[in-house]
C-alpha cells in the first residue's frame, strides 16, 4: 500500500504504473473518495469538539431549566454527530478498499509487456543435455520407477492430485535437506510456518483482495496460503523491529495451496502445476533504502541460482515484464529450468522486492538513527519448490535403461545411493 500523500503528489506515476502492470485502477476515484473522507472527518471532529464544549456548559449550568435546555441541545447534537460518524465509517471503508488496490511503482528496469511471453532473458547457465535415445517425460519416468501415482492421487484429492511414492518421497525429502544445508552459514533464521492464515496476512502481503479466486478459504473465514512468505511476513505484523537486528533473513518452509483458478487447461498432467505442494522460501526485511533492497534482491536470486548450480540443472534467469508483476512487486526475476521433454524452460523460482508496500499494510516498522519510525522494506524468493523441481531434475538425469541418476549433492541424503532403478 502506498502513502496517500505520495499518491496525491504522483498521480501520473500511479496511472503509468497501472498501465504498465495492466491493472485497472482509477486514481481520480480514489482521490475523490479521499476528499469526502477528509471533509467528513473534519466535520465529525468539529462536532465532537462542540459536544465537549456543551458537556462543560451542562456541568456549570446554574439552574435546572438551563441544564434541561442544554441537555436537549446535546441530544440533538449527538444524533447529528452519529449520522455523520456512520457516513464517515462507510466512506472510510470504501477508501480502504481503493487504497489496497493501488499498484506499486515498477522499477525503471522492468520491461514493457503484455504477458509472461514478454519476459526478457538476462542470463543462462548450464549445458542442455543431448540424449542419444528417445527421452521420456517426468510422468513416464516416475510412473515406471513407481515414484508417483497420479491416477490414485486424482482419486484421493481430485483434479491435479498426486501421490509421491518410494524414491519419489526420498528424493523430495533429500531436496529439502539439501537446501537447508545449502543455506547453512548464510545468516538465515529457519522457520516452519503455518499455511492456514488469517485474512489480514494476505491483505498485508498483497494477495487480497485481488487474488482471492486463487486461494482456498475455510468455513471460518481463514485462508490457505500459496507461499510461506505470507505467514513469515505476518510474523512481524504490527511490530517495531530494532534497527540493529536488520536485515532479518528467514528461510521458511510450509505446505502451500493454490487453486490455479487462472490456469484452466494448462499443465493438467504431471507435477508442474498442482494444488498442494511444499516450498522453502527466502524472506528478507531490511532498512528502507533502495540501494540496500536492490543488493538483497541480487543476493536472493544468487542463492536460488546456487541451488541450481549444485544440482547441475540448466536454467535461465528472466526479468519479468510489467504485465507479469503482481500488485505490490517493484521488480521480479524468475528462474526457469530446462525441461527436455518439452524442449523449453519452465519456471521454478521467483525473486521479488516490494519496497514498503507490504510493510506499510502490515505495520512492520523500525526506528532509524534519529529515532524516527520508518516502514521497512521486504523481499522474497523461492529457495526450492517441491514437487515442481522434480520435473527438470528427473528428466535431465534420465538414462536410456529407464533409471535416473541421483545428483551428487543429494546422494548423502539418500543413503549414498547414486541412482534410482526399477525394482
Amino acid at each position: 500500500m502506498l502513502d496517500i500523500k505520495f499518491i496525491r503528489e504522483n498521480q501520473e506515476l500511479i496511472k503509468a504504473a497501472a498501465k504498465k502492470k495492466h491493472i485497472e485502477f482509477d486514481v481520480k476515484e480514489l482521490l475523490e473518495v479521499d476528499d469526502r473522507r477528509r471533509e467528513l472527518l473534519a466535520t465529525v471532529e468539529a462536532k465532537r469538539a462542540e459536544q465537549g464544549a456543551a458537556n462543560a456548559k451542562i456541568v456549570t449550568a446554574k439552574t435546572d431549566e438551563e441544564r434541561k435546555t442544554l441537555i436537549e441541545e446535546m441530544r440533538a447534537l449527538k444524533q447529528n454527530t452519529a449520522e455523520d460518524e456512520e457516513m464517515l465509517k462507510d466512506v472510510t471503508k470504501e477508501w480502504q478498499m481503493l487504497m489496497v488496490a493501488v499498484p506499486n511503482i515498477p522499477d525503471v528496469s522492468v520491461p514493457e509487456g503484455e504477458s509472461d511471453l514478454d519476459n526478457k532473458e538476462i542470463r543462462a547457465w548450464g549445458e542442455r543435455p543431448n540424449f542419444n535415445f528417445d527421452i521420456k517425460s517426468h510422468i513416464d519416468i516416475m510412473r515406471d520407477l513407481k515414484m508417483v501415482d497420479l491416477e490414485r492421487g486424482a482419486k484421493v484429492a481430485g483434479f491435479r492430485g498426486y501421490i509421491l511414492m518410494n524414491e519419489g518421497v526420498l528424493l523430495a525429502q533429500a531436496l529439502s535437506n539439501f537446501v537447508l544445508q545449502q543455506f547453512a552459514g548464510k545468516s538465515f533464521e529457519i522457520m516452519i510456518v503455518p499455511s492456514l492464515v488469517k485474512k489480514a496476512n494476505l491483505i498485508g502481503t498483497g494477495y487480497l483482495p485481488q487474488g482471492e479466486e486463487d486461494l482456498y478459504k475455510t468455513q471460518d473465514g481463514d485462508f490457505l496460503a500459496g507461499t510461506a512468505e505470507v505467514a513469515t511476513m505476518g510474523y512481524f505484523m504490527d511490530e517495531i523491529i530494532e534497527k540493529k537486528s536488520l536485515p532479518r533473513k528467514i528461510l521458511s518452509l510450509s505446505p502451500c495451496f493454490r487453486r490455479e483458478a487462472g490456469s484452466h487447461g494448462k499443465d493438467t498432467k504431471g507435477l508442474v502445476r498442482v494444488h498442494e505442494f511444499h516450498k522453502l522460501e527466502q524472506v528478507v526485511i531490511c532498512e528502507a533504502n533502495h540501494e540496500e533492497t536492490v543488493k538483497f534482491h541480487e543476493e536472493l536470486i544468487k542463492n536460488a541460482e546456487e541451488v541450481m548450480w549444485v544440482l547441475e540443472l540448466p536454467y535461465r534467469v528472466v526479468i519479468n515484464c510489467g504485465a507479469d508483476l503482481g500488485l505490490g512487486q517493484v521488480k521480479k526475476y524468475d528462474i526457469e529450468a530446462w525441461v527436455p521433454s518439452e524442449n523449453t524452460y519452465r519456471e521454478t523460482h521467483s525473486a521479488s522486492y516490494f519496497h514498503d508496500f507490504q510493510t506499510r499494510r502490515l505495520g512492520v516498522r523500525y526506528k532509524d538513527d534519529e529515532g524516527k519510525l520508518k516502514f521497512a522494506h521486504s523481499l522474497n524468493s523461492t529457495a526450492i519448490p517441491i514437487p515442481r523441481i522434480l520435473v527438470p531434475l528427473v528428466e535431465i538425469n534420465q538414462r536410456e535403461d529407464g533409471s535416473v541418476a541421483i545428483p551428487k549433492a543429494l546422494q548423502q541424503f539418500m543413503g549414498g545411493r547414486t541412482e534410482i532403478r526399477r525394482v
